[in-house]
């Protein structure tokens, strides 16, 4: 699917200047490459979303919001280049959906002043806001979703998993490679073996891996995967006729697009979510009728309610009530990045402003706070039904081990701050 703002239409906008546009959100976009499956909806829920806000609301706090879109096909030095391409346009917030984008964002935000916003994604340490000044990752980072599978397998073993083997299959990327950490730390506290299997881009072939996955026979099988890689790493755990139920994706291995095309043998697949799914919010009705039938949609409006779309909605929700806190923080509506960033520590999201939003129960509530930009962490569990074609959500929000988190968030984020002088605020 072509992206509906080309290179041209990005490079137009940027000679004009920000005046084209009261406030303007850049979407760093993939709907080319091993991973356009994943990326499209994603790019579509978000640009939907302030749609909607623009058609409906007229904007946030009477300023129409733009957001020019940059195809990056996920890769790490076209993401760069789209970030230097469209920051002059007035950006006020970056969602590159990119770990390794995030990663060499950090630096540059950091010296430009824009926020850096990574839901669910990029460099967990960036939960600490007393050295991550301008990078946000709340609700949940991969730590966070790692703890929460732990938990999770402890609740489905009577709290016990001495001598259980866990496989971490991952992506060899930064992305992949997140959970490694945290995953050792859990398994020295909880006694379980842990083995840590690569998938090298973008994960077509993985003959290998299931192959040592069926020598080993680990009683859990963990995926840190995307794109393709999803797809072929549940196929295959069919054909080795790996239980499904024994096998759990992070949430962005958890999509209509991962499980569909094995078919019934996807039924029972497991996957976290940091957010509810379906048609059964209210915010799609306008979305409904205000984007998809008045044909301003980003796409052909056959995602709406899906997973990454519902995902891409809900980023663009959140740095949408970022804005709008920063609005009310400053006393303007015409806000810069600085007064944005304010908005985005100082925001609160609580389950009365879901609901007032048409996402009622969508998503944990959560406050940041200087030193705070990871939120609660908490996740759900979802289960494939391949008969009805949906996911089903079998537990509630589970908190992670912040005891075993927080200690390795503080390392990490001591050391960056060490290695780029910088002296953590806010303590």
């Amino acid at each position: 699917m072509k992206s509906k703002f080309t290179t041209a239409v990005v490079t137009a906008i940027a000679l004009a200047g920000p005046a084209m546009a009261d406030l303007v959100v850049p979407n760093l976009s993939y709907r080319t490459g091993a991973y356009a499956a994943n990326g499209i909806p994603y790019a579509d829920g978000f640009n939907d979303y302030f749609t909607l806000l623009n058609e409906r609301d007229g904007g946030i706090g009477g300023e129409i919001v733009q957001v020019p879109e940059c195809e990056t096909a996920y890769n790490t030095e076209k993401g760069v280049e789209c970030y230097e391409s469209t920051k002059g346009m007035g950006a006020l917030a970056y969602n590159p959906l990119s770990t390794g984008i995030t990663y060499q964002l950090i630096p540059k935000v950091t010296a430009d002043g824009i926020t850096l916003y990574t839901p669910g994604y990029g460099r967990t340490s960036a939960a600490n806001g007393s050295v991550f000044e301008w990078v946000f990752n709340y609700p949940a980072n991969y730590w966070d979703g790692a703890s929460v599978a732990i938990k999770y397998l402890l609740d489905e073993n009577g709290g016990d998993l001495a001598g259980k083997k866990v496989t971490l299959l991952y992506h060899n990327s930064a992305y992949g490679k997140e959970p490694i950490r945290t995953l050792q730390a859990l398994s020295e506290k909880h006694g379980f073996e842990l083995q840590a299997v690569p998938v090298d881009h973008p994960g077509q072939e993985q003959k290998s891996q299931w192959l040592q996955i069926r020598r080993d026979k680990p009683d859990y099988v963990l995926m840190w995967g995307w794109g393709v890689m999803n797809q072929v790493a549940i196929q295959e755990a069919v054909n080795i006729r790996y239980p499904m139920d024994h096998f759990i994706g992070i949430w962005w291995s958890g999509s209509e697009n991962d499980v569909k095309p094995a078919g019934d043998g996807a039924n029972g697949y497991k996957a976290l979510t940091m957010h509810g799914t379906g048609m059964d919010y209210p915010i799609y009705a306008d979305i409904q009728k205000y984007v998809v039938d008045a044909g301003k949609a980003a796409g052909a409006g056959d995602m709406v309610g899906t997973v990454l779309y519902s995902r891409g909605m809900y980023a663009a929700m959140v740095i949408a009530e970022a804005i709008r806190k920063g609005q009310e923080i400053h006393g303007t509506s015409a806000v810069n990045a600085a007064q944005v960033r304010d908005g985005f520590e100082n925001l609160e999201i609580t389950e009365e402003r879901m609901a007032e939003l048409g996402l009622p129960q969508f998503g944990p509530p959560f406050a940041a706070s200087c030193t705070d930009h990871g939120g609660p962490g908490a996740a759900m569990i979802q289960q494939w039904d391949a008969a009805a074609g949906t996911w089903n959500s079998i537990t509630g929000f589970i908190a992670p081990d912040d005891a075993v988190l927080d200690p390795l968030v503080a390392e990490d984020s001591a050391a960056f701050a060490a290695e780029n002088n910088i002296t953590p605020r806010c303590q």
